[in-house]
């Protein structure tokens, strides 16, 4: 298995310094993770081209032995693709909810993780029209292959033997065994079908598990939505908030230089009436003392 499909990751959750001196940028392991989740859906884009070849050399092996060895190389590939996949919806998943405190590295979050999620389901669909594509080669090698069974078959009984939902495939394919002229030749073709029945049911899960994915991602996407509708609502509300304090603020330093400045008029008034009066009382006292005299 290779080491991309198998490795471990970690969650992007914990910035660390560079050299030790506790300037680094915070952002740096999520630009980190960043670039290896890329690597890794590009990796997976790899694989699914891999699967599409190892599909067409199944189809088109007449040699038992080699097309067994394609089959093993499929099976193992699409289990490594599937656990890869799967790590990745998880990457993007904590990517998403990475810390961080600061406006810009908070919209460079929400704008890099919105382009890994486009990406991966680009990815995902490209496998999805792979697996489509080829479950419908697959049956059209069943009804080939019946077909040198039975010539004249029905559309009715090729199309149960296509689907072969119930089994009734496998009863029709036996009966026209049994009338056949061609045993040999019939009984490979039996065999073919049953294997590429089995083809065709391992994409059809594969076709469920994407299907599935499709959805958790669709389910994230409205979650993170919905969490930055209320981080951007709280933020609304602090900066209003924040706005009404800082008017009530402003009201309140207004009303303390107005008291301030009533004070001292109130002040000098005062010392206008004390310097008024001293002088009002000091001619009295000195005209009196004068007549006195």
């Amino acid at each position: 298995m290779c080491s991309k499909c198998s490795g471990a990751y970690a969650s992007p959750t914990s910035p660390q310094n560079g050299a030790g001196n506790g300037s680094a940028d915070p952002m740096t392991n999520f630009y980190n993770e960043v670039t290896s989740v890329q690597d890794s859906i590009a990796q997976f884009n790899s694989n699914v081209s891999r699967i599409s070849d190892l599909h067409s050399r199944t189809l088109n092996s007449t040699d038992e032995g080699a097309s067994r060895q394609n089959e093993a190389l499929l099976d193992e590939l699409v289990g490594q693709t599937r656990q890869l996949s799967n790590e990745l919806k998880g990457r993007i998943q904590a990517l998403a909810s990475f810390p961080v405190t600061r406006a810009q590295d908070q919209a460079i979050r929400k704008n890099q993780t919105a382009l890994l999620r486009q990406k991966f389901v680009d990815v995902l669909q490209n496998y999805q029209q792979v697996e489509r594509d080829y479950r419908a080669k697959y049956r059209q090698r069943v009804e080939r292959q019946f077909k040198i069974v039975k010539p004249d078959a029905s559309p009715e009984e090729v199309e149960a033997v296509v689907n072969d939902t119930d089994g009734s495939g496998a009863q029709i394919f036996t009966q026209a065994l049994s009338s056949s002229t061609r045993y040999g030749e019939s009984r490979m073709a039996y065999r073919e079908v049953q294997d590429r029945h089995q083809d065709i049911k391992k994409i059809e899960r594969t076709l469920e598990e994407l299907a599935q994915l499709f959805n958790d991602m669709s389910v994230l996407v409205a979650q993170q939505d919905e969490a930055i509708d209320q981080i951007q609502t709280m933020a609304g509300n602090v900066e209003a908030d924040t706005s009404a304090g800082l008017k009530q603020t402003e009201i309140a330093v207004k009303h303390a230089r107005s008291a301030r400045r009533k004070r001292w008029i109130c002040f000098g008034l005062t010392l206008t009436i004390i310097a008024i009066l001293a002088l009002v009382l000091g001619l009295y006292f000195g005209l009196n003392g004068g007549k006195n005299k």
